[in-house]
């Protein structure tokens, strides 16, 4: 089949789009709390409103999907993840946001599940892995760029700032004191053009393998009786959980343990969590043809809970500030590791599954609120400790996970 660039690249957009709203909370959440006086746990609502919507849309998006195809349901995702940056940019109230939120993550979760099909036929099956790497770089190169993005517009538009036009003009649509807010009309417009740039795009049909398709709710309910199918969830929940647990209040316990900006440090340490994330996703991918997979993830998840427990605990602030960041590039084989060893665990019926592990972005949600809980109870530092709690788990997982198809290494036998 004659692969398809235009559609190629703009799924490759929509993976940076994705990624450019959704992984920009980390660095908000310390102004939002300040500004609009909320408590560590009511913040943490912010990343669960957000991720409940992520986790509870994956299974329904894929039957939207294969019942209306790939173009209406990203049009739709669009039209949703418009109005509701556009509502909070121009009515920036607390729970205004929340709402916004949760439909900003309900259009992520149906374009995640509509784009991964529509590249494997635009690009070619026979590309498809390497299209998937590159699609990942894109998403990874956004959560880099959009923390960057917030600090400029806060610094430009703050008092002695000298904003371009552009910036200037989307400032004068939010309160002089709430700069931040700015990012969210700057996502509208993004929304708008993708919307735009889909509604006119021509898209080349698409013919769901068996292992992509969602599958009906009786399939789904007897997937969920099966001890495996349970064990691998909770591990894409434990991952979530941790990559949202840590990168959502990085910004948070940087000024009040150490006395960073929130749109200084805190951001250029949020957008580096995501960018050594992305970078070692790349190393992930040469190890993974060195060393079995559930190894690779032992070591990682290790090295995760010491560098954590190092930023926690260490009085040096710069050596907290990296040692967050190290956290992300640790982090970075956990979800396609977990994901493949699910995957691999069980005979038929891949597609439900898929979606069942997708929902397990829930995480997302839950580890950030129990995080500000334990932190309104106690302290910031004693909450982000329910990290090591999800880390556990993933330690766990690889020593009991026992795939049918383990990852082949240069060493097996037609390793190549």
């Amino acid at each position: 089949m004659k692969r398809n660039y235009y559609m190629v690249l703009l799924v490759f957009i929509v993976f940076f789009a994705i990624s450019f709203l959704t992984n920009i909370l980390g660095a908000i959440i310390p102004e939002a709390k300040e500004d609009f006086n909320v408590s560590n746990t009511m913040a943490a609502f912010l990343p669960l409103f957000f991720f409940i919507a992520y986790g509870v849309m994956s299974i329904p998006a894929g039957i939207l999907t294969e019942r209306y195809k790939e173009k209406k349901v990203m049009i739709f995702a669009f039209v949703s993840a418009f109005f509701a940056a556009l509502s909070f940019g121009l009515f920036p109230k607390f729970g205004i946001m929340l709402g916004s939120l949760f439909f900003i993550g309900a259009g992520m979760a149906i374009l995640q599940v509509a784009i991964n099909p529509l590249l494997r036929v635009a690009g070619g099956e026979e590309h498809f892995a390497f299209n998937s790497v590159l699609a990942q770089l894109f998403f990874g190169g956004a959560s880099f760029l959009s923390p960057m993005l917030y600090s400029y517009i806060v610094l430009e538009l703050s008092a002695g700032g000298k904003p371009d036009i552009f910036i200037k003009t989307l400032g004068s649509f939010v309160p002089f004191e709430l700069p931040w807010v700015t990012i969210y009309l700057i996502f509208a417009l993004i929304s708008l053009v993708m919307m735009l740039l889909i509604f006119f795009s021509k898209f080349p049909k698409v013919e769901l393998k068996e292992d992509e398709k969602t599958g009906n709710w009786s399939t789904i309910a007897s997937l969920l009786k099966n001890k495996t199918v349970v064990l691998f969830f909770l591990g894409i929940f434990c991952y979530v959980g941790t990559e949202q647990g840590v990168a959502n209040w990085i910004s948070e316990f940087l000024k009040n343990y150490h006395g960073m900006r929130p749109e200084v440090e805190g951001a250029q340490a949020v957008q580096w969590f995501w960018g050594l994330l992305t970078i070692g996703c790349l190393l992930g991918l040469g190890l993974l043809k060195l060393f079995d997979s559930k190894i690779i993830l032992r070591i990682f998840v290790i090295a995760a809970m010491f560098s954590l427990g190092t930023a926690l605990y260490t009085a040096n602030p710069q050596l907290s500030f990296y040692a967050f960041i190290g956290v992300g590039f640790f982090a970075s084989v956990m979800w396609s590791i977990v994901f493949s060893l699910g995957m691999n665990s069980i005979a038929e019926h891949h597609g439900s599954f898929s979606g069942i592990l997708c929902s397990g972005i829930m995480g997302g949600a839950i580890t950030p609120l129990i995080v500000g809980s334990l932190a309104d109870i106690f302290s910031l530092r004693t909450g982000m400790l329910f990290n090591f709690v999800t880390l556990a788990y993933l330690l766990s997982l690889s020593f009991w996970a026992n795939p049918l198809i383990k990852n082949k290494t240069i060493f097996d036998k037609n390793g190549l």
